[in-house]
């Protein structure tokens, strides 16, 4: 592919998204925004995740920069406001995540300060009393309830060290609460029966990641997010390095299999990407690549009876001082009889700057790569629960992007003035994802961890999702550090039903890490 046919693939795309806009429908539905709380603390994660408490009608915010919960009063969402701060360094270095279930439990995460080190869950009532701990796995990074909330569940992702040194397992636990709190039962499943020679080594996937220096499958998995079905039997767990999924059977509790989730062809029609942030172009085009779609969010929901998972495909690439997997196909050595166009290619304004996996690619190991394999998929997807896709968004992403915010297509969360800079890597960043009923219609509302933002679609039809509107509460004007430039690197997306809005709207919250705000929208079906 040379530079003028894929600028000319570029134009075409651009012009068929200009002749037939993907705009939302008018009056179909609008995310406006009621209030935010800023904590002033610009990226320092003084925002990473938000639960809400329908009794109290409080919000639980992780605040990383005071290794604290926050607290705060949304019984009126146009005027959130801080009611008090849970310190939690007793129970660990770093808090992670937070949740609160059905009965008005709240429950925190909190990493060790040694890498290896157990990590711990604190569960807590609405006023911030803590009701007891319990000991986890490393690096318990999410923390989600069963529906009855009689059960909490962790991913403890237990990352190695930055020498790459230590790396401790990567597990699942299962909180039994249900005789109470004081009463709890942690079953942690962890995945040595995959390792060679193990009982079930012969179930684990050959397309599954397994590459971290001298790492087992055990050390090498690392449960990043989960979801629960809505009946409350499943856990689904997706393993983002590894780009695959666990599925849990939380009766047992067991691990009933794992999938390996596959790769995108971004050379398919509608696959299309921006592969430069060197060009000072927007230049959406089929590229000789594949994603891994490495789900960071997932959330699962029910249609006609069927139970379906959606994941935000993120991408994460391990980059560590001991080990990094990271490189640009411009130093890479191409197979000449797979690329034969490869000094094309390598040229830093067409893909020679994209980022890729040194891990995937050389087949026979004679050093030069036959195939090149992107962190994340720039899309969310839509699985059955045989880990079969249903639908995936294609590039709709950067299409939609490039056409409502030219001016910033695929900038960064930190910086603005930054049009074009992670086309290379990554680009908008899909993250994390709630779906919820608005009306009799069930939708997605998925945030952009780089470029900012909400997307939302209707996912009534799984199988035919459509757009519906994108809303970004940044100010591209505005200056990031001063605290002039709105909401940045939203991480945490919450859905709250109507019947649980302290207005009687559902309502929408998002927690951004960079700008360390937390901000709540009302969502209008039909206005």
């Amino acid at each position: 592919m040379r530079v003028s046919s894929s600028l000319l693939i570029s134009i075409f795309l651009l012009t068929l998204v200009l002749a037939a806009p993907v705009a939302a429908q008018e009056s179909a539905l609008s995310l406006d925004v009621l209030g935010t709380y800023a904590t002033g603390v610009f990226d320092e994660s003084a925002a990473e995740e938000a639960a809400h408490d329908v009794a109290s009608q409080r919000l639980f915010v992780v605040n990383g920069a005071a290794n604290a919960i926050d607290v705060l009063d949304m019984s009126d969402p146009t005027s959130l406001t801080l009611i008090a701060q849970i310190e939690l360094s007793e129970y660990g270095d770093s808090v992670t995540n937070v949740a609160v279930s059905s009965q008005s439990v709240i429950a925190a995460t909190v990493a060790a300060e040694a890498v290896d080190g157990a990590g711990g869950v604190v569960f807590m009532d609405a006023e911030g009393t803590v009701l007891g701990s319990v000991e986890v796995g490393a690096l318990p990074d999410h923390v989600t309830f069963t529906p009855d909330g009689s059960k909490a569940i962790t991913a403890n992702e237990g990352q190695p060290s930055d020498d790459y040194t230590v790396d401790p397992e990567g597990s699942i636990s299962i909180i039994d609460i249900s005789s109470g709190v004081e009463n709890a039962v942690v079953t942690t499943l962890g995945f040595t029966d995959f390792n060679v020679g193990g009982a079930r080594a012969a179930e684990l996937p050959a397309d599954v990641r397994i590459y971290g220096p001298n790492a087992t499958v055990a050390q090498d998995l690392e449960p990043e997010f989960v979801a629960v079905t809505p009946d409350g039997t499943t856990a689904l767990v997706t393993l983002q390095e590894n780009n695959a999924l666990a599925v849990i059977d939380l009766a047992v509790p067991t691990i009933t299999t794992i999938y390996a989730l596959g790769f995108k062809d971004h050379n398919a029609e509608g696959n299309g990407l921006d592969l430069s942030n060197e060009d000072g172009a927007i230049n959406i085009a089929n590229w000789p690549v594949f994603g891994m779609y490495q789900p960071d969010g997932i959330a699962t929901f029910v249609v006609d009876g069927v139970t379906y998972a959606i994941t935000a495909n993120e991408g994460d690439a391990r980059d560590y001082d001991g080990y990094s997997e990271e490189g640009e196909v411009s130093e890479m050595t191409l197979d000449a009889d797979a690329f034969a166009n490869a000094a094309d290619l390598q040229i830093e304004a067409n893909m020679g700057k994209a980022e890729v996996t040194l891990a995937l690619g050389d087949s026979d190991g004679d050093g030069d790569y036959e195939a090149l394999y992107l962190p994340g998929a720039r899309s969310f997807t839509i699985w059955a629960l045989d880990g079969s896709i249903v639908f995936d968004s294609g590039d709709q992403f950067e299409q939609i992007t490039a056409e409502l915010l030219p001016d910033d297509f695929n900038a960064t969360n930190d910086e603005n003035g930054s049009f074009d800079d992670r086309s290379d890597n990554k680009g908008v960043e899909p993250e994390e994802v709630a779906v919820g009923m608005v009306g009799d219609r069930l939708y997605a509302f998925i945030g952009f961890e780089r470029l900012g933002g909400i997307i939302v679609y209707d996912i009534s039809d799984p199988a035919a999702p459509t757009y519906v509107t994108y809303v970004n509460n940044r100010d591209f004007a505005g200056d990031p550090e001063a605290g002039t430039a709105g909401d940045l690197g939203p991480e945490g997306v919450k859905f709250i039903p109507a019947v649980d809005s302290p207005n009687g709207m559902p309502l929408l919250v998002v927690a951004n890490e960079i700008s360390g705000s937390t901000t709540v929208y009302q969502i209008n079906a039909g206005m």
